[in-house]
């Protein structure tokens, strides 16, 4: 049965993404509870750990259905509160997307194609990836993002200083390819399994952060259906329901390797607030109230950067009257109180005519705001 504005839902995450929630929730005639340990978070709410079984209890008793902003949220939180609502996506799957390995594995189950990798989980590991194709990645399997928790080793002898570095956690070693460009997949699937996809996004990374995503991505319509494809299977494998972002690397030998999973909104989909009819956030609420989609359509080509703290001059902020004298410059701010170097405050979406339109005023923004080098992504 479908959930209908002026219902309650409950959210387990207070970042920028559940602060976008919120909004396109509290736009739909629903109300929000958030739970979210920082009293200080962008989305506000109900300041309390995530195993706090009042503030649990708190919100199966007032919340129609709960939904997360992030995937780290403890998979037996989501158990505990499936007991009495209903909880979307499912502890399952965030469990999955939770570990490497895990994530890798399914991928694989899924009949999908993804880089080399081979867990590194003690001594014997280590020693048994002598055999491993280097240059490779070592990434921590749980709690890594934006590129924490990940260290490049040219050879073999560096793996073992490396997994020293990282903590001896268990971990994950990919291969590194020959990588011609990265793209994700934004989708919605709805409990009776039907899946709808926004357009591919091209995305350029900075210190393993996003930097700039374009919509939409330059590439062959074949390569795009293997995408979708691929990001579709995953979202039926997973008997998901909700937003779910896929990450993919296009190889110099035009393969489609599934890089990882985010069960959510994503950051490559914010281009979406201002550029499509219906946002990755509205879609999330349409989801978990089990509503029809909204329509995916794409109006407008969107170059789309996040502003991080390394922006912001040490005493003051950016320029904000120059950015918002640019009329298809749109601009969102996430209410984070201290900008730090790497911290994402908040992302901007250039609007334009053609692809290079929407880049070209991107690469204006970035001048003025004191980020001169232009964005990776190829036009």
């Amino acid at each position: 049965m479908s959930i209908l504005p002026g219902s309650t839902l409950g959210m387990l995450g207070g970042g920028q993404l559940g602060r976008m929630f919120v909004t396109a929730a509290r736009t739909l005639g629903y109300e929000v509870i958030v739970l979210d340990p920082d009293p200080n978070s962008p989305a506000g709410g109900l300041a309390r750990d995530y195993d706090d079984t009042a503030a649990l209890d708190f919100l199966s008793h007032n919340c129609a259905v709960v939904t997360t902003e992030f995937e780290n949220i403890p998979a037996v939180t989501l158990a505990y509160l499936a007991k009495s609502v209903p909880v979307r996506p499912s502890a399952t799957a965030l469990h999955i997307a939770q570990h490497r390995k895990l994530e890798k594995q399914f991928f694989r189950e899924q009949g999908l194609n993804t880089v080399e990798f081979a867990a590194i989980e003690n001594e014997d590991d280590l020693a048994a990836a002598r055999e491993f194709c280097f240059p490779a990645i070592l990434k921590t399997a749980m709690l890594g993002y934006d590129g924490k928790g990940q260290v490049l080793c040219e050879n073999f002898d560096a793996l073992a200083s490396a997994f020293e570095q990282v903590g001896g956690k268990p971990c994950v070693l990919e291969q590194l390819i020959e990588l011609e460009r990265e793209v994700s997949v934004v989708l919605c699937r709805s409990l009776a399994g039907q899946v709808s996809c926004f357009s591919i996004a091209e995305n350029s990374h900075s210190n393993g952060i996003l930097d700039v995503t374009i919509a939409p991505a330059l590439i062959s319509q074949e390569l795009a259906d293997e995408a979708i494809d691929a990001a579709t299977r995953i979202a039926h494998g997973l008997d998901y329901c909700g937003v779910l972002a896929v990450e993919f690397f296009i190889s110099g030998d035009q393969r489609v390797l599934v890089s990882e999973m985010a069960p959510r909104p994503h950051n490559s989909g914010h281009y979406t607030l201002d550029a499509c009819e219906t946002s990755q956030f509205e879609q999330q609420v349409r989801m978990v109230c089990d509503l029809p989609a909204g329509s995916c359509h794409q109006h407008s080509p969107v170059a789309m950067w996040n502003l991080l703290g390394d922006i912001w001059p040490r005493n003051g902020l950016p320029d904000w009257d120059a950015l918002l004298k640019m009329e298809h410059a749109k601009l969102h701010l996430y209410g984070k109180a201290e900008a730090r170097p790497g911290r994402k405050m908040g992302h901007v979406n250039c609007l334009g005519a053609t692809r290079d339109d929407a880049l070209s005023q991107l690469e204006d923004l970035r001048t003025i705001l004191g980020r001169a080098e232009s964005p990776k992504a190829r036009r």
